[in-house]
């Protein structure tokens, strides 16, 4: 357990002293700049207002001053772990606006290329996890093997992070000359490890002691606080954007959406790590059923743009869960409005501070992190 700092106007009460405590940002449980104000008394948390903090602001609005084409870049850093899914959000709705039509090849390239977002974002979110339990060789492995993930982004694209592959009518580039080995041979070096995860980690007792019964949350409540992703899942709902309401190849192969049902932090957990193994099997499904042919329209000068008029909504499934976009054009050569639908915005304002009532301190970061939170979707 660590305390980060302490109020010492502290006041007593009919049963014992109240405290303020700052939790966070560079504490192990939380996520980027985020950091949470508990008032607890004794080990027992009273109350928690979080505080997403201000990395990045005002992109929403940002967008509203750059041409269609400059907000790609912009849309990435609202979700700094997975930029992936706010590309495919961003193209699908100015594609949906300017009726733009994708060919058949870029939307199969646009799922793998999903789901390898996915399965390294999930990677990432096993590093957090595990490092902050303490399970450092797991993180390790977790941080490696997203890295290994990050090979394959660079040489697709030229960029580890920010990838910027997706645009209005398909993707920047085909795949290379042997890249579909690649992707396979990496994703075998990965799923070659699933025993390792497994015998150190998921099927470890102190993860089931430290995760079991936190956090947990009804099917009920879950839809009425705006749940959604691992968190709604875990609770016994198979909701999933790719299969309710299909989109680029994802209704062109078979694939099944992972659920548990106990709604705690070990089910999210343990959904993260299923719907990784999903992935990868989706993808080689992906690649073997993938045509042959072009993998982009060609849009008019990306200078002088200007989209016909209209408002749009469209939404994907990121890998925490529903994301959506809601995008105006009045005509001209940028967006007149856009707003953003994200997944951490209930989970980390609405659901962690609910969830942190009468918890432990000592399961703060065990919370959060199994919400998937990533600050610069809250504060955008």
């Amino acid at each position: 357990m660590e305390i980060l700092s302490v109020d010492t106007n502290s006041k007593k009460t009919g049963s014992g002293r109240e405290l303020e405590l700052y939790f966070g940002p560079q504490h192990l449980g939380m996520v980027g700049n985020f950091s949470i104000t508990l008032k607890v008394e004794g080990d027992r948390i009273l109350k928690s207002t979080a505080n997403p903090g201000y990395l990045h602001r005002g992109f929403e609005k940002l967008m509203e001053y750059r041409t269609w084409i400059q907000n790609f870049p912009m849309v990435c850093r609202i979700n700094v772990v997975e930029p992936d899914s706010m590309e495919m959000i961003y193209a699908m709705a100015v594609e949906k606006l300017a009726q733009i039509e994708v060919p058949e090849r870029a939307h199969f390239i646009r799922s793998i290329y999903l789901e390898l977002a996915r399965v390294g974002s999930h990677l990432f979110g096993l590093w957090a996890y595990a490092n902050m339990l303490g399970f450092d060789t797991v993180a390790q492995w977790a941080m490696y093997h997203r890295d290994l993930i990050l090979d394959l982004f660079e040489e697709l694209t030229g960029g580890r992070v920010y990838h910027i592959y997706i645009w209005p009518g398909g993707v920047r580039r085909d795949f290379n000359p042997g890249f579909k080995d690649k992707i396979v041979n990496t994703l075998h070096s990965i799923g070659g490890c699933v025993p390792d995860y497994d015998s150190t980690f998921f099927n470890n007792r102190l993860f089931y002691e430290r995760a079991k019964g936190i956090g947990k949350i009804t099917q009920e409540q879950a839809k009425q606080w705006g749940a959604t992703g691992q968190a709604l899942r875990a609770t016994g709902m198979a909701y999933d954007i790719r299969k309710i309401e299909p989109y680029a190849a994802y209704d062109k192969v078979e694939w099944n959406v992972p659920v548990r049902q106990d709604g705690d932090a070990y089910s999210r957990v343990w959904v993260i790590r299923d719907e990784m193994i999903e992935s990868v099997y989706m993808i080689f499904k992906l690649l073997d059923a993938m045509p042959e042919g072009p993998v982009y329209n060609r849009i008019p000068n990306p200078f002088k743009w200007k989209i016909p008029k209209g408002e749009v909504y469209v939404r994907c499934e990121s890998s925490r869960g529903e994301l959506g976009l809601y995008l105006v054009s009045n005509g001209g050569d940028k967006p007149y409005r856009v707003h953003f639908r994200t997944p951490s915005y209930p989970h980390g304002l609405i659901i962690l501070e609910k969830l942190l009532e009468n918890a432990g301190i000592a399961d703060v970061g065990n919370i959060m992190i199994s919400l998937y939170v990533v600050a610069p979707e809250i504060d955008r």
